[in-house]
């Protein structure tokens, strides 16, 4: 069976289905490359309203674009500059509603008006982040935190065992 955005009943809903989507799709034998490849893809898919989803991972203490759907981004992301650097910074999700008066925002999709970053870390360590952008103000709440954060820890332990 094919499932569309419209099958799901809630956002809680729809969490489950991508915490058990991208679970089903990681292959341990497969590089990190290609897991959070697909991860992106799903997180594209089946959310509504959303422009952008990719994660940038941590190297040589910056931000580097990572896989991700959606348009050109920018490749590389200092600590604590934009939504990404600082929630690599914090280690800690930042959700954005509305990133025309976030100070150190980077622009790359000028359609896009809030935006989640959760990052990825295991044993206090960073990895990565994930961005998600939407081109509708106040497009996260509390709920799509918590869901993008239980699939954050599902990837972690899966691809990053």
């Amino acid at each position: 069976m094919i499932v569309t955005i419209e099958d799901f009943k809630s956002k809680n809903e729809m969490y489950g289905y991508l915490e058990s989507a991208c679970a089903a799709m990681i292959d341990r034998r497969d590089n990190v490359i290609s897991s959070l490849a697909n991860a992106a893809a799903l997180i594209k898919i089946y959310m509504k309203d959303v422009n952008w989803a990719g994660f940038y991972l941590f190297q040589e203490e910056m931000l580097t674009l990572g896989p991700f759907q959606g348009g050109p981004a920018v490749t590389r992301i200092k600590l604590g500059k934009g939504v990404c650097g600082l929630s690599a910074e914090r280690m800690k999700t930042v959700r954005v509603d509305d990133v025309t008066v976030f100070d150190s925002y980077i622009a790359c999709d000028n359609l896009t008006l809030s935006e989640i970053v959760v990052p990825l870390v295991k044993k206090e360590r960073l990895i990565a982040v994930l961005d998600i952008d939407s081109p509708l103000p106040s497009r996260f709440d509390s709920e799509d935190e918590k869901g993008l954060e239980k699939i954050a820890n599902t990837l972690v332990h899966l691809i990053y065992m």
